[in-house]
């Protein structure tokens, strides 16, 4: 049978940060996964609009890889979601799948980047492994958030964080809770006035760039207005060399 893996992310815009990590988890998946073809297919029909709408790239929907992959032969398929929890897009990709699985002989599905009390341990590490903070910074997080029932992956993780001993890391949402109300609450019993602003979502984009980083009512901004003094590391998880090779490793459980 010819075998297909279907890369499926909630996409980006902003190819800057898209090539440093969408398209760094693709190639990685190609090399490790050499016997298969690898498709790539976004969940937000907005991004996949405005790429196509300025010219720059055409992006599949989830339905219409799928079909693609059919059309190329494709009859053993692994879906691999980069996305971090077990959210609403995560749901709508499986609810695409669902629908198509006739198309194929076998169809598997990895899991998002946090779907074990393991992955939550192996990605903490990844990012702090990489992550420098002086003694008197506290670490912000910054998450996508959702009013799906798994946005209670982010208390979880700062948890984690904490259970770890990484007890000056914080991780808020930008729309869910915790909110940066919730965290600036827990920035001021630290007593800490140095804070540095990071994203935990796969690619430091819109959300990133404007919502956690911009001028105009930002994380950054809001801090800074109530005397903190923040740095922006601006890194999407997918430049992580370790939360990549969580995708890569949940590809390989699905194999098993």
């Amino acid at each position: 049978m010819q075998k297909g893996i279907l890369v499926v992310s909630f996409g980006t815009s902003h190819l800057d940060t898209m090539e440093k990590t969408i398209d760094v988890i693709e190639k990685e998946i190609a090399e490790r996964f050499s016997d298969c073809r690898v498709y790539r297919a976004f969940t937000s029909r907005m991004i996949i609009r405005k790429l196509k709408r300025t010219g720059v790239m055409e992006i599949d929907t989830v339905k219409e890889a799928v079909k693609r992959m059919a059309a190329d032969g494709i009859e053993d398929v692994i879906v691999q979601p980069t996305h971090i929890i077990n959210g609403i897009e995560n749901d709508r990709m499986m609810e695409d799948l669902m629908e198509n699985m006739s198309l194929f002989k076998r169809i598997r599905v990895g899991k998002p980047l946090l779907s074990s009390v393991d992955d939550y341990k192996k990605s903490i590490h990844a990012v702090m492994s990489e992550t420098e903070l002086d003694e008197d910074e506290m670490l912000v997080f910054m998450g996508h958030g959702t009013d799906h029932h798994a946005n209670s992956a982010y208390p979880t993780l700062e948890y984690t964080f904490h259970a770890l001993g990484y007890n000056q890391v914080l991780v808020g949402t930008v729309e869910s809770f915790p909110e940066l109300k919730n965290v600036m609450a827990k920035l001021e019993i630290a007593e800490k006035k140095k804070v540095a602003l990071m994203p935990f979502m796969l690619v430091a984009g819109d959300h990133a760039k404007n919502d956690m980083a911009g001028e105009d009512d930002s994380w950054k901004s809001q801090l800074e207005d109530e005397g903190y003094d923040v740095r922006v590391i601006m890194k999407g998880l997918g430049e992580f060399e370790g939360i990549r090779r969580i995708f890569l490793d949940h590809i390989e459980e699905t194999m098993e």
